[in-house]
Parts: C-alpha cells; sequence; structure tokens
C-alpha cells in the first residue's frame, strides 16, 4: 500500500502509463493480476464434489439472503447515513454494495482456509443472480429509494450484457482456466503428482499477484489519497463499518446453522466482499472517470484489501475460539 501510494505520488508518469493500459472500462495490468490471483485456488476446487454444495439448500438460502438482502441495504443505509452530504460518493458507495464478490473472495477464503468448494459454487451463484440482478438492483437503489429519504436520485443505465462480460471477464477466465489444468493434468499425470508436485509450484503466484494487485491499485490514486486524504476517510468509515458488521453477522449466522469453520469461512467472506471491478466499471461507464462515484469506487477495494486480510486472521481468531477442539 505504502509502496503503491509512493509511486502514485513521486512518479505520476507511471501511474499515467499504467492508466493507458486500459480497453474500455477494464485496466489490463490490473486484470492480468485479478485474474493471476484467483487461478491457483480453482486449480485446487475438486469439482466433482460442487454438487454436494447444491444439495445443502439452507447454505445456499442463508448466503443468497446474506448477499443480495442484507448485504445491499446494509451498504445503502450506511451510504446515506454518512455521505448524503456527499451525494457523488455516496452512489458510488451504493453501487459497490450492490456488486457482489464474485472474485477476490476465493482468495480471502484461501488464505482463511475456508472449504474451497462451497466458495467456488456460491461464487457461481452469486455470478447467476449478478448478472440477472444488478441492473434492476441499481435503479431501485438509486433512482427509486433516494428520493424516499430527502435524497435526489439518478438513472443507471447498465445492461445485463455489460455485466456479463465483466463476470466472464474476472470469473470465467480464471475458473476455466483452474478446471482444465485439474482436469488435463490429473489425467495425464495422476491425482498424487498433481497434488504434490504441481500445486506446491502454482501456489506462490497467488500472493505474488496480490501484492502486485495491490500496489498498482493504490498506485493509481495514489496522487488522490495525498491530496484529498480528508476524503479518503470520509469514504472509508462506512466501509470498514460494512465489511466489519458483514463478517461477523455472516460468521455467527453460520456458526447458529451449525456449519463447520471451512463452511462457515466461505459463507462469511462471500458476504463480505464486493465485485470492485464492476462497480468501478459501472461508475465510470456511467458518470465519467474523475466523477465522485468513480473514485468512491477506487477507494472501495484500496479499503476492502486490507479489511479483509484483517479478517483472515479475525476468522482464524474466532476458530480458535468457537471451534476450539478439547
Amino acid at each position: 500500500m505504502v509502496l503503491g501510494v509512493g509511486i502514485g505520488n513521486f512518479y505520476p508518469d507511471a501511474s499515467t502509463y499504467i492508466n493507458s493500459l486500459s480497453k474500455g472500462t477494464t485496466n489490463i495490468p490490473l486484470a492480468i493480476g485479478l485474474i493471476l490471483m484467483m487461478y491457483p485456488p480453482f486449480t485446487k476446487v475438486r469439482y466433482d464434489r460442487l454438487a454436494e454444495v447444491f444439495k445443502n439448500t439452507k447454505v445456499l438460502i442463508v448466503s443468497l439472503f446474506l448477499n443480495w438482502i442484507i448485504g445491499p441495504v446494509l451498504m445503502f443505509l450506511l451510504a446515506i447515513t454518512f455521505l448524503h452530504d456527499y451525494p457523488e460518493y455516496m452512489v458510488g458507495l451504493i453501487l459497490i454494495g450492490l456488486a457482489r464478490c464474485i472474485a477476490m473472495v476465493i482468495v480471502w477464503n484461501e488464505l482463511a482456509e475456508g472449504n474451497r468448494e462451497y466458495a467456488a459454487g456460491l461464487v457461481a451463484l452469486n455470478s447467476i443472480f449478478q448478472v440477472l440482478l444488478y441492473s434492476v438492483y441499481a435503479y431501485v437503489f438509486i433512482t427509486v429509494l433516494p428520493p424516499l429519504f430527502g435524497l435526489s436520485g439518478s438513472i443507471v443505465p447498465i445492461t445485463i450484457g455489460e455485466i456479463a462480460f465483466s463476470v466472464a471477464i474476472y470469473l470465467g477466465i480464471p475458473f476455466l482456466a483452474g478446471f482444465l489444468t485439474r482436469y488435463f493434468l490429473i489425467k495425464i499425470n495422476g491425482e498424487e503428482w498433481f497434488t504434490k508436485k504441481f500445486i506446491p509450484r502454482v501456489s506462490p503466484i497467488t500472493l505474488i499477484a496480490l501484492l502486485f494487485t495491490i500496489v498498482l491499485m493504490f498506485s493509481l490514486k495514489g496522487q488522490l489519497i495525498v491530496q484529498i486524504p480528508l476524503d479518503v476517510v470520509r469514504i472509508a468509515i462506512p466501509l470498514v463499518i460494512y465489511f466489519t458488521l458483514m463478517f461477523f453477522i455472516s460468521f455467527l449466522i453460520g456458526k447458529k446453522m451449525g456449519a463447520d469453520y471451512s463452511t462457515n469461512t466461505s459463507i462469511a467472506f462471500t458476504a463480505s466482499g464486493n465485485n470492485f471491478e464492476l462497480a468501478i466499471a459501472v461508475a465510470i461507464g456511467v458518470y465519467g472517470i474523475h466523477s465522485g462515484q468513480a473514485f468512491a469506487g477506487v477507494i472501495g477495494p484500496l479499503v476492502e484489501v486490507p479489511a479483509l486480510i484483517i479478517l483472515v486472521n479475525v476468522a482464524f481468531w474466532l476458530r480458535d475460539k468457537l471451534y476450539k477442539t478439547s
């Protein structure tokens, strides 16, 4: 984070160059970092066990409730409470809350030793709902609801096709690459070679790509973070509250349901994270790259990354407290 801010602030030409490596609203180096980050965890998913995930209707219903009712409503309430005097930031925050996590949750789940099959299954389910519901939710939460609270609403013209494209890039590519790698390498060399030889070689890619992505994200907005730090803090406060509440609410509900630690961790991180790639793409596409909405969208992952890394350690602490075996 410090390195990224330093690059963006002291070497603005570097961040300008990185920004120029974009196609539409997709920054190519950032997309590469995210895809590489998710590839190793997807090679470890035992795809033959995914059917078991979808048989557990209780977990699916709870996860969908957390992701598509609790999450968006909580972010909306936090946005209008903390940022009603800054309508552009408020809308940017709402867009983040509506975009459920389908990417980096795989990494947080992996770091916290969650259930890979449940994480992959829940992410796949969220992807379908995201394609179907995001544009509808954007209309309801940004156009319909704000006027009911005495705030002005705005129209967000986002299509299902645009959302599907984002899902295909950030989930489809690593998912397919991981599946094909696992299928063909096990078929050629056997499962023991794959588990003991291949997996240890590719696993470090996740952490390397995560660090690369963090440096990249912070470098892109390094100057703004230094120039308007109070605005960053203003946006960060409701985000920190959101990530914390969503994680603890989800984890405690999962424990109440009788879920084991690995399954519970998958539920909690799936509900806590957000698809900032989609939120930023929508904010830039609708309001422009220099808009307050886009700035809030960028601050989203800058807060989410350190917050979720802290929550990985919180998950281990909760495992010791709530799942301690004698």
